[in-house]
């Protein structure tokens, strides 16, 4: 079932990340199809996990075992719930970002420019907001805004005219329907790319991704033991960004504060100081994993 759901990425090397204790208490943030988690209990023996998803597919995965805990709510929620679950720190948290590969593949999600279906792309189908609200609804500025820093689309200003004017015409309720809007604006020769820009831009603004990441990432250093592992993988420049600057510095701007003795004051310690990227092969079993980066930190 997991491998159809879902191929976990850089599995060995995130599960190193953690260095788990037996007897811990750790946090899956992105259950998805439970790959990750299903390696972790391997190596606990009266340890607990906590599994985050708010996708409610990712529900049909949860594991069958007293030492898990499934919680279906959206990870910037993590604090609140583990203190519902009398925790108040743990050993190590995962954090796999991005959309799980049965969420591209399922058509009617609206995340891939392959399919035919609904412009949806809501992780959590019971929030009010989709891409096609966002498209039909957003004044031009706030629409250039997200595709300029959510997407780094370079003709940005052309592709919002475009839809305005598109959608002043009809609503904009479809992949299909979308695609051919702003075909206009597709460079030759790079379709895919540009449109997987777009779609990006868009996915990151219905589910508020780098706001949710930014609250997780304040919350993780707080729940951290002393010595406990924070183990996170990016798919985009604008995520791994985020995180990079988060472990170096303890604010997401990268300006790294230092005290009276000329120590920099961030609760976090990077454990790579290289970037760990997938190798070939993994590639080639999963493209997914092919803009991967893998992140990890220990808490002072």
């Amino acid at each position: 079932m997991e491998q159809v759901y879902h191929i976990p990425v850089l599995l060995n090397e995130s599960i190193n990340g953690l260095n788990i204790q037996k007897d811990g208490d750790y946090v899956d943030v992105t259950f998805g199809g439970g790959g990750h988690s299903r390696e972790i209990l391997k190596n606990l023996n009266k340890g607990r996990l906590f599994g985050f998803d708010q996708d409610e597919d990712a529900a049909a995965n949860a594991l069958d075992d007293e030492r898990f805990i499934f919680i279906r709510h959206n990870f910037k929620y993590i604090r609140n719930f583990l203190r519902f679950s009398e925790v108040e720190q743990v050993d190590g948290i995962l954090a796999d970002l991005g959309v799980s590969s049965h969420d591209f593949d399922v058509a009617e999600r609206g995340f891939s420019f392959r399919f035919s279906g609904d412009l949806d792309m809501r992780m959590n189908r019971n929030s009010s907001l989709t891409a096609a609200d966002i498209v039909n609804t957003y004044e031009e500025d706030r629409l250039f805004h997200v595709f300029k820093d959510y997407g780094e689309v370079d003709n940005a200003r052309r592709l919002v005219r475009q839809i305005i004017a598109a959608r002043q015409a009809k609503p904009i309720k479809t992949i299909d329907q979308f695609k051919e809007i702003v075909a206009p604006c597709v460079p030759k020769r790079i379709e895919a790319k540009y449109l997987a820009k777009v779609f990006q831009a868009l996915r990151i603004e219905t589910n508020g991704e780098l706001d949710v990441l930014r609250e997780f990432l304040e919350q993780s250093m707080e729940l951290l033991k002393p010595g406990g592992r924070l183990v996170v993988i990016t798919y985009h420049s604008l995520e791994d960004r985020l995180v990079k600057n988060f472990i170096k510095s303890g604010n997401f701007e990268g300006k790294q504060e230092k005290d009276f003795y000329g120590n920099v004051s961030s609760s976090l310690q990077a454990v790579n100081r290289k970037v760990i990227v997938p190798d070939e092969e993994e590639i080639e079993r999963n493209p997914r994993a092919r803009s991967a980066k893998l992140r990890i930190a220990e808490k002072l």
